[in-house]
């Protein structure tokens, strides 16, 4: 094949890829709602297909917006949302039919977020200059919870609010996008600043904490928050976030350093003091002393793991919706590893590290090729929300890490959880068209470059601050 003459047929051969691959991802959803349907009804019938009408018509629509407005765009982050989408709908209708319609409902209003958020013309300045008032906004609402925060069940932890008993928003999944858009803006602005040498303490050295501590304060008042609340697997992910973002920032490994010890700190006091998470914490330590009381949901996970082997026993035909409590929401991951089997899971895996890794890719481009630091920053943190946020389920569940409440990205049922993903893809989607070369040809003038001009190029990321427009 040869290669291809200008940008235009560069990007449109990447759009025809990314095409084929919408269309496998709705052939791999419409596979899964057919056996679900012969194993539920033995016929296929309305039920079954309107979900993946629906779906099929939004990932076309979608496509075809995003190819009139980013052509350059990364031809796999739209895919692979169609793909994990669709795939969460067929265990939707799997573990809770009911919530089906609902989440359908929300798919839709998430992939018009996720147009919108990538295709309509704006600048990133508005996003960067405004930092403080979104961080503020989210952790207002954060707030907000801990007075009138309620449970759609009825029964523990009151993480959402409420509108006329109707609609259920959880804030915190708001507070992931601003978090990041904040941290991103204040490090593209501050970099030069926090890579400083000004004090040392041993080997230990220390940017002019009158520019670290602002970042430091605000990340520990939303920890707060979220530990009054003891939504821990909201704080953990948030603090992952924030020290991925500081290296990238930095290239400090003693921040890693800090940051661990100081979870450490955190965890151990935390299981001293709070008693759910003593209890978390032991559950953890040894299921099996207690595999019918509190222990229970996690025994049933490993033990939906093991019944499953390497191809699973097939969509519909495995047992996770009777033996796992709230299957659909923490633990979708072990009915997949159940009825869809050790590769099922590894897939979906699989599907997550590609995304973390061309958002980074993204991030690198943006760095290399435009003067926006910020987009760039905003592309690294976006990509470690979605990587963190998948890896601490995907631990808790396989009783790797002690168990928190946090969601698979577009799988696990939650309104809340598929509009933020689909903003984070949204975004992902926008920085990978303002950064991809438009031709192959294109690559040659930075290939020639001296590794000593490529670092230069690199480290334009904090040339124009937060108030760059591109």
């Amino acid at each position: 094949m040869s290669r291809p003459d200008s940008g235009q047929s560069w990007s449109w051969s990447n759009q025809f890829i990314e095409l084929g691959l919408v269309l496998v991802a709705l052939l791999f959803t419409g596979c899964g709602f057919v056996q679900l349907a012969l194993v539920e009804q033995g016929e296929v019938t309305v039920r079954y297909v309107l979900p993946w009408i629906v779906l099929a018509a939004l990932g076309i629509v979608g496509w075809g917006v995003l190819t009139w407005r980013l052509p350059s765009r990364d031809p796999l982050f739209f895919p692979i949302a169609v793909l994990l989408c669709g795939w969460g709908l067929v265990e939707v209708a799997r573990l809770q039919e009911g919530f089906l319609g609902r989440q359908l409902l929300w798919v839709g209003i998430g992939y018009v977020a996720l147009v919108l958020v990538a295709a309509l013309p704006y600048r990133w300045y508005w996003l960067s200059h405004y930092r403080y008032l979104w961080l503020l906004s989210g952790l207002g609402l954060l707030g907000l919870t801990i007075i009138w925060g309620v449970n759609p069940l009825g029964v523990g932890d009151r993480l959402w609010l409420s509108i006329a008993s109707l609609v259920y928003f959880q804030p915190s999944e708001l507070l992931k996008v601003l978090l990041v858009v904040f941290l991103a803006s204040y490090l593209a602005e501050k970099r030069e600043l926090l890579v400083m040498t000004r004090m040392r303490i041993g080997r230990l050295r220390l940017p002019p904490l009158a520019y670290l501590a602002p970042l430091l304060l605000m990340w520990g008042f939303s920890l707060v928050l979220l530990i009054w609340q003891q939504d821990l697997g909201a704080a953990l992910l948030f603090f992952s976030t924030f020290l991925s973002m500081l290296y990238v920032t930095t290239g400090r490994r003693w921040y890693i350093v800090v940051g661990l010890g100081m979870s450490v700190l955190v965890a151990l006091a935390g299981y001293l003091f709070i008693d759910r998470i003593r209890l978390r914490g032991t559950i953890w330590a040894n299921p099996w002393a207690d595999p019918r009381g509190d222990a229970y949901q996690i025994v049933q996970s490993l033990l939906a793991f093991a019944s499953g082997g390497l191809l699973g026993s097939g969509v519909g035909l495995g047992y996770p919706t009777p033996y796992i409590p709230v299957v659909h929401t923490d633990f979708v991951l072990a009915a997949i590893g159940e009825e869809w089997g050790m590769l099922g899971a590894l897939g979906a895996i699989v599907l997550f590290l590609i995304l973390v890794a061309r958002g980074l890719r993204a991030a690198m481009y943006a760095a290399m090729r435009t003067s926006s630091s910020f987009a760039s920053l905003l592309a690294v943190g976006l990509s470690a929300m979605l990587g963190w946020q998948s890896l601490i389920i995907t631990c808790g569940t396989l009783k790797l890490i002690p168990l928190t409440g946090v969601t698979l990205p577009f799988v696990s049922y939650g309104g809340s959880s598929m509009l933020i993903s689909c903003l984070m893809i949204g975004l992902l989607v926008r920085v990978s068209g303002m950064a991809r070369p438009v031709a192959a040809e294109q690559e040659q003038p930075f290939l020639g470059e001296s590794p000593a001009n490529r670092v230069s190029a690199a480290g334009r990321v904090s040339a124009q601050g937060a108030a760059d427009g591109r």
